[in-house]
């Protein structure tokens, strides 16, 4: 087993992948920049040497200066988390040729998944549904690609073969339109990630996005631990995700698991991955691609199976057999999870910056916040400003979405804006709550990013501030319906007698 491992990660998954390794027994060593010199995963590791610099490019995702550190501080193994350069296969590489264990798959996998062409047209030939499309592992031209969308039939979707998140990424509905469609998503591929090539796919109307986490070891042992629903995005990127999916029945869920283990044993897989599908509305599915890595949304899988997914990843990586067994795992309960981010809902989702006064996660059984944040914690512009995932589970799926509902109204934060009013809205929508989910949901459902009738945070402070300048006795605080949900039992303001900050 490994004595000493080097996380090449910040924020929560920095944190959480340390307190794992803690409870192995093995030395967390973080990295971190300048501007991250006082970050919670700092404060929790057993050492954490500087990455100098403040940006990215020069701290997080420079391969060399992460190994450089793994050397000189004897670490045997890197987790990577998500992100930076967990899907990087140079860096994976460079990790063998230095002796340092990368904790991930094989680089030739995450070369070969990397590109969705490659990994499409491989799980193609191993029996994996894919979408109906066009793929060409050479270049090819414009006028080719349009006699191709004509044969698969408007609308059709471009993407981009080296990469996701949507960049590259355009629907076109007519013939006319496609010509300018191809050279924007072109341009947009080989600025993002330095290979403009694409590739056509006949566009699913209104698919539920469903992943299946799979797990491979040296041994020869593939397993999948069921699905996530993650069909609530936005700009193609994930705000809910839950298992077990509401779409599923058990005949659909086995035939998808029995895929996703089908593309992990074609690929020769090993570690954490994640094989994600999208299901059209007659239930249909098709393969979309495969995360080399582990998920943002890992701890929905964990709390429905009972197992830790980065404590298996270690033992992997270690050389030893999966801790579990396919006859081992069963989904338990329900599980939902939304991301806690600085952003203002009302203004486009625009990042907010700035100290954390205030933070207070809610607390109570079954619920998990995984944060890389804590009070005083300071949110720049330099990296993205989630601040915590908020976890729960119950026996249903309705049980969950109230125990989520009620730990979204207990979060406090103050000293930036945060989007929990708009999850909060998001789950108490009728269409939600009936499990009638798809990747267009926020485009054609409004979600108000505050209840309606409710008064904005500024507003409630000047109440509290009002309240306690103006009563004094402490029982008629109390008393007061408006003043209990502003004024703690243990607030200065009950204990100030006469002085006031004025």
């Amino acid at each position: 087993m490994f004595r000493k491992v080097l996380i090449a990660n910040r924020g929560e998954i920095a944190v959480r992948i340390a307190q794992t390794l803690q409870e192995m027994g093995i030395v967390a060593v973080a990295v971190y920049s300048d501007v991250d010199r006082k970050s919670l995963h700092v404060q929790v590791a057993d050492e954490a040497p500087a990455l100098e610099g403040a940006s990215p490019g020069e701290t997080y995702l420079d391969a060399h200066k992460i190994l450089e550190v793994a050397r000189v501080h004897g670490c045997d193994a890197i987790h990577p988390g998500y992100g930076f350069l967990s899907e990087n296969e140079d860096f994976a590489q460079a990790c063998h040729d230095a002796g340092v264990v990368f904790i991930g798959p094989e680089p030739r996998v995450i070369r070969s998944m990397g590109d969705k062409i490659v990994a499409k047209t491989t799980l193609a030939r191993a029996g994996v549904p894919v979408v109906p499309g066009f793929t060409s592992e050479a270049d090819v031209d414009a006028a080719a690609l349009q006699r191709a969308a004509g044969n698969i039939g408007y609308p059709v979707l471009i993407k981009a073969a080296a990469g996701g998140g949507g960049k590259g990424m355009r629907i076109v509905h007519a013939e006319g339109d496609l010509p300018a469609a191809l050279e924007a998503a072109q341009r947009e591929a080989g600025s993002a990630f330095g290979d403009a090539r694409i590739f056509l796919e006949k566009y699913i109307e209104r698919p539920r996005h469903i992943e299946f986490q799979i797990f491979g070891d040296a041994h020869g042992n593939v397993v999948h631990l069921f699905e996530r629903e993650c069909s609530i995005q936005r700009r193609y990127q994930k705000i809910v995700e839950e298992s077990p999916s509401p779409a599923l029945s058990p005949e659909l869920r086995r035939r998808m698991g029995d895929a996703a283990v089908t593309a992990a044993r074609t690929m020769g897989y090993t570690n954490a991955g994640t094989v994600e599908f999208i299901v059209d509305q007659s239930g249909h599915f098709y393969f979309l691609e495969v995360n080399t890595r582990l998920q943002v949304e890992h701890p929905v899988t964990e709390m429905v199976t009972r197992q830790d997914l980065v404590r298996a990843q270690i033992l992997v990586a270690a050389g030893e057999p999966l801790p579990f067994r396919t006859e081992d795992l069963r989904q338990d309960g329900h599980a939902m999870e939304v991301r806690i981010y600085a952003e203002d809902a009302a203004r486009g989702f625009l990042p907010s910056i700035g100290r954390l006064e205030r933070y207070v996660p809610p607390t109570g059984g079954n619920i998990r916040v995984d944060s890389g944040v804590r009070e005083g914690s300071v949110v720049t512009v330099h990296y993205d400003p989630m601040l915590a995932k908020l976890i729960t589970w119950a026996p249903t799926r309705d049980e969950a979405m109230a125990r989520l509902a009620w730990a979204l109204d207990r979060f406090v934060v103050l000293g930036v804006t945060t989007n929990i009013e708009f999850l909060r809205n998001l789950i108490e929508h009728a269409e939600f709550r009936a499990g009638r989910l798809h990747t267009h949901f926020l485009q054609e459902h409004t979600v108000a990013p505050r209840r309606a009738g409710e008064p904005t945070d500024e507003a409630l402070l000047v109440a509290a501030l009002s309240l306690s300048g103006t009563l004094s006795d402490a029982g008629s605080v109390r008393e007061s319906r408006s003043a209990a949900a502003v004024v703690e039992p243990t607030s200065p303001w009950l204990r100030a007698g006469r002085w006031r900050n004025t």
